[in-house]
This record gives C-alpha cells, structure tokens and sequence, in this order.
C-alpha cells in the first residue's frame, strides 16, 4: 500500500505579517496533482492543519476544498490535529464526513482510533493518536503508571492500543521526537520537556510525524517527520521541501521516497552592502518577487533602506544588518540568553564558537547521550 504523510500546512498563517493564503491555495493544487500522479491508496496528515484553534473563514474553505478534491478522487484522508489546532473544532462533523472518506481524530479521551486496511500482505493497521499533553492523559486513564512527562504520557497512550505487533501498523502522531532538530517557528518547550523518546514508537512499522517543519527521521528511518509544505520562517531559508510518499510491503518492508514541492515564491536571503544588493547585475536572473530576508554589511545605516530594497525586491519581510556594530550587540545578548537556554543549546554555541563551525548530527547525537547520563 502507497501513502502520502503530510503535516504542518498551517492554514492561515502569516509570515512577518505577510498573509501565506495565496502560497498555501497554490501548494495545495501542487500537492493534489502530485496525489493525482501518484495514486496513493491514503493521505496521512499529521497534525497543525490550521496555525490557529479559532480558524479564519478563507482558512477553513482551503481545507474544505482540499479534502473534497481528496474524496472527489477516492482517496481515504486520515486526519489528527497538531498543537496549534482544536481538536474539537477539527473534527466537528466527524461521523457525517467518514462517509465520505475523510478520517478524523477527535479529541483524546484514552481512546485511539484505529482504521483497519487489507491488501496482499494481510491486514495494516492505522492508528490516530492527536496531540497530547501529561495532564490530558492522567485525566483520560484510570492508570497505576506514573505520568508526568511526555513519554509517559504517550507510552501510556500506546498501550491502550492493544498493538498487535505482528501484523502491520502505521502511527499518525503530533510530538516532539528526542534528537529532532527544530526552527524558529516551532513552539517547543523550554529545555526539551516536551520530549518523546523514539523507544515508545517500537511496535509500529512506520510513524507519520508532524509538529517539526523540518524533514527529517528520527532514531530510525520509519520514525519521519515529513516537514512542512512551505517555509514558514528564515530559519527554513535552506530546506528542500517535499511530499514524503511511504510504501508499505509485507511486514517489514518500508519504502520512503520525496516529491520535491516548488513553491510560488521562495523564501530566501540576500546578503550584501546596499550598492551591491541594488545593482542590476546581484538581482538579474533572480526571483525578486521572492520572499527576502536582506541582510546589509554597510556599516552606517542606509536612510530608508527597506522602502528604496523593495521598489527592486516588493517582498522583502526583514530586513537587518550585520556590522561590527549589531556583532557586538549579539555578543553581549548572548551573554544575557545563558540562563533561558538548555545544557544541549549551550553546549553547541560553545561547539561553534570553539571550531567556527556547527555541530554534526553524529557529535550532537553523542552530545545528547552525555548530558542524559550526566543529567539523568
């Protein structure tokens, strides 16, 4: 069986106050041709379908045409919600629009729904567990089993299942995986206590990920996070966003694949003094309708930099400079930052600032390992 995983659209999000909705109208059609193309037999979308619990109209009628174009090709949606998205708004009409093909978590409650699937192989089990948090798991479950982080929470969770470890199962799920790397854009906890250790994951074949905007496996191959279909902060500036397509064989047999997504404007950053970012031969054969975060090197400011950038780049959403000046500045907050950050985060400014380089994922993997067993 062939799956598309999706997470993370973010419908009616804005980026440094530029709205995202003729973006996220476009990369929509890109993905329903692709999911044409491709003839999946299912859609898995892992949460954070909307950027806010409250949704706006146009948002909504996004989504809503989104999944009739789905069910208009035959093909099965299953949905939970993220952090960002109320479940209970979510899946409002749920019973109605199963009807229909489209699968939707409600809110937990110590039950997981499951959707039983059969091909060739045998039987293939998908299972929809929606964001959760510590609390809303001791609350749901009359457990003996202490819960208080958020391993706990979904190790409990899991078990409830009642995983049959030897047929074929898929996990829908929306947390923060121990070891995943994050942006700017993420609503992550202090010091990792939103953290899930990937052990809990062990008795499914593959786990659709979201709530992490970049693309990425985590502990082994089968545990994705398929990233977001845009980039929605500078700290993406340099992902290759794509759809994730997972093809499920016997037990075992896991295939993954990308489809490169091409947005309608990139989000991108220039750097430069003012003369060398406003002469023809830095922007010619350049997408200036990009979206543009331009860095200056001048070292005095440019009397209205940002109005006379944009009569050549019209969306340009940040603008900064980096002088001896701002370089000084950022020493000194820096300095101000040490009691916010976690041992892991200041252990790699102290790794880049030693080598003039950033960690690799091998060293920060042997990072993390160290400080779990220096700090428990």
């Amino acid at each position: 069986m062939k799956f598309v995983h999706l997470s993370d659209l973010h419908l009616g999000k804005r980026v440094n106050e530029f709205s995202m909705r003729e973006d996220q109208k476009y990369i929509l059609k890109e993905i329903l041709t692709i999911i044409k193309d491709e003839k999946p037999d299912g859609v898995l979308v892992a949460g954070d379908v909307f950027d806010h619990p409250t949704p706006s109209e146009e948002a909504i009628q996004m989504w809503d045409e989104f999944l009739v174009s789905l069910s208009d090709k035959k093909i099965p949606v299953y949905v939970i919600s993220g952090n960002h998205d109320s479940a209970v708004r979510l899946s409002d009409h749920r019973t109605f629009i199963e009807a229909k093909g489209v699968y939707i978590s409600p809110a937990y409650d110590g039950t997981v729904k499951m959707y039983p699937l059969e091909d060739e192989y045998g039987k293939l089990n998908i299972y929809m567990l929606p964001f959760i948090k510590p609390f809303m798991v001791r609350s749901a479950l009359s457990s003996e089993e202490e819960i208080k982080t958020y391993t706990d929470a979904c190790r409990a969770a899991i078990k409830q299942m009642n995983v049959d470890s030897s047929e074929r199962n898929i996990l829908i799920c929306h947390q923060f995986v121990t070891g995943a790397k994050t942006c700017e854009s993420e609503e992550i906890s202090v010091g990792g206590l939103d953290n899930v250790d990937a052990a809990v994951f062990d008795e499914f074949d593959y786990v659709a990920l979201g709530h992490l905007h970049g693309k990425q496996s985590v502990g082994r191959e089968t545990i994705r996070y398929c990233g977001t279909p845009l980039k929605y902060s500078f700290s993406e500036k340099d992902h290759k966003k794509s759809l994730t397509v997972v093809e499920m064989g016997e037990k075992g047999d896991v295939k993954i694949s990308e489809i490169p997504l091409v947005p309608m404007h990139d989000l991108r950053e220039i750097r430069g003094s003012f003369e060398e970012l406003t002469s023809k031969e830095s922007y010619d054969g350049t997408d200036t309708s990009d979206y543009i975060h331009a860095v200056l090197t001048d070292e005095d400011d440019v009397v209205d930099a940002l109005a006379k950038l944009r009569v050549i780049y019209p969306n340009i959403m940040r603008l900064s400079y980096d002088n001896q000046r701002t370089r000084t500045h950022q020493t000194v907050r820096g300095a101000m930052d040490v009691e916010t950050k976690s041992p892991l985060e200041l252990f790699e400014d102290f790794f880049e600032l030693q080598n003039n380089q950033k960690m690799s994922d091998e060293q920060r993997d042997l990072a993390i390992d160290l400080i779990q067993k220096i700090w428990g």
